[in-house]
């Protein structure tokens, strides 16, 4: 059965930081690009990073350049989250998607399998 599993959420106070973690069961993270994907309620999906297999090429979300930094660990089947300097903006649902890396990535194009998320809040 596949699973993909988001953990790492938190209540936390702006300026915190936050390192979310997607792991999988059922198969090897290692051979998906994977993205992460914010939601807040009453607004679509948001893609806010991308990363292909390998970690060599990783997209964000211009807002979040310079205080997200996604990466992966391959040996451990794992993709990581950091999060820094949150902001209010920042808090929602993240979830994780796995699929075919593509330059759409952040769209969602090609990630086939997503996990049921894990909730950000940011108080000030």
């Amino acid at each position: 059965q596949y699973k993909v599993m988001e953990s790492g959420g938190d209540s936390v106070q702006s300026g915190g930081s936050l390192r979310l973690s997607c792991a999988a069961s059922g198969f090897t993270v290692s051979v998906y690009g994977v993205g992460w994907f914010r939601q807040v309620p009453g607004k679509d999906r948001v893609g806010v990073a991308c990363i292909n297999t390998r970690g060599d090429d990783i997209q964000y979300l211009n807002s979040v350049k310079g205080r997200f930094t996604i990466s992966r660990d391959n040996a451990k089947n794992l993709v990581f989250l950091e999060i820094n300097g949150l902001k209010e903006e920042d808090a929602g649902v993240y979830y994780c998607a796995l699929g075919r890396y593509s330059e759409n990535c952040l769209v969602g194009t090609g990630l086939d399998y997503w996990g049921k998320g894990t909730q950000v809040t940011v108080s000030s």
